[in-house]
């Protein structure tokens, strides 16, 4: 028996297997509607056999985006955009995630494949950002204006009115990102977050927007839709966040109704000498896991069935999380279930050539 198609039961939602698509920005939306580009992005996926698809980043506030081309759920607009994706994602056999986001003090730059680099200006489409801190995060980057009270209730409460949105819509499953150096992420770490009052210093204080936001989107959802949570389990910089914060925070998320942490790593600071190689963050999946006693999905660079199935094998993870891989190959797990010897069914379209 393989693992990596083994199913997994997150509350009422069954994954067909353990091969799960990353959130991966596409930077292709226009005022946070998806369109045909993200149906055939993510449906390409669904049909290549992966037991769950999650969307990009999407901006449960308009000012929480990335890049001004990035998706989002903050407009009731946005439900009728979202539903025939997550409709071809379901009816091609996989499960519809979307994971919400907040992009905090990198918000308002310009995608990757733009002409310009760092801060958009107004004169362009862009923004002021906001975040615990008023601290840019490079300075390339457009200055933050720091949260108060009501900006912090008001993330929350857009979190989970995305999260309505994203049931509304008909996906099955909702992420919240708290990694990257996205805004969950700027309150977690001290080097991002100077603030003096209930949301800064202490390591219960900096963790409490995350899991206000992480109980407030599991109450908007309610019981039956599982709730995953993605962190970076390091800032990569000595003085950041650490994996021992990661237990204690992974361990309060569960507690709040979180069904899976998904353990990324970095992107808060600029950091050097990441020993970026061949599954160099699942160390970190395992040890949350491990520590934590919760389950746990592994990311960054898992490339190979094998690989994969070593992961699971191994106790490190739940779930394995693959990005580029699957942007080179969105028919990966059918390939990986012939290497691993697993007889699955294709798209009855694609059988001969299986």
């Amino acid at each position: 028996m393989s693992l990596l198609f083994s199913p997994l039961t997150l509350r009422s939602v069954t994954l067909p297997n353990r091969v799960a698509v990353s959130p991966m920005c596409q930077y292709s939306a226009r005022d946070g509607h998806p369109d045909e580009w993200h149906l055939v992005h993510l449906g390409s996926r669904a049909v290549g056999g992966a037991g769950l698809v999650i969307t990009e980043a999407t901006a449960v506030q308009a000012v929480g985006r990335i890049s001004p081309q990035d998706t989002g759920l903050w407009d009731d607009a946005h439900v009728a955009s979202w539903r025939p994706i997550a409709d071809f994602i379901r009816a091609n056999g996989a499960v519809a995630g979307v994971q919400l986001a907040h992009a905090g003090r990198k918000a308002s730059t310009y995608a990757p494949f733009a002409v310009g680099r760092g801060g958009v200006p107004d004169a362009e489409g862009g923004w002021t950002p906001v975040a615990p801190s008023a601290e840019a995060f490079h300075e390339s980057y457009r200055t933050p204006v720091e949260l108060d009270a009501d900006g912090i209730a008001r993330v929350v409460a857009d979190f989970a009115a995305a999260a309505r949105r994203a049931v509304e819509a008909g996906f099955q499953l909702v992420e919240v990102h708290a990694a990257h150096g996205y805004l969950l992420h700027q309150f977690l770490s001290p080097l991002s977050n100077h603030r003096t009052d209930g949301y800064g210093g202490s390591l219960d204080n900096r963790t409490r927007l995350a899991r206000e936001v992480t109980a407030a989107v599991r109450d908007a959802v309610g019981d039956a839709v599982p709730v995953l949570v993605r962190i970076s389990a390091t800032d990569w910089v000595e003085g950041g966040w650490t994996g021992d914060d990661s237990a204690v925070l992974a361990r309060d998320l569960v507690a709040l109704g979180a069904d899976l942490v998904d353990v990324s790593t970095g992107g808060n600071v600029p950091a050097a000498d990441i020993p970026v190689g061949p599954g160099y963050q699942v160390r970190f999946a395992e040890a949350v896991r491990l520590k934590a006693d919760v389950p746990t999905g592994a990311v960054g660079m898992i490339t190979d069935a094998r690989q994969a199935e070593q992961v699971l094998a191994d106790g490190s993870a739940d779930l394995v999380l693959l990005g580029r891989e699957l942007l080179r190959d969105p028919y990966w797990p059918l390939h990986a279930a012939a290497q691993l010897g697993v007889q699955v069914s294709p798209p009855k379209q694609y059988a001969r050539a299986f």
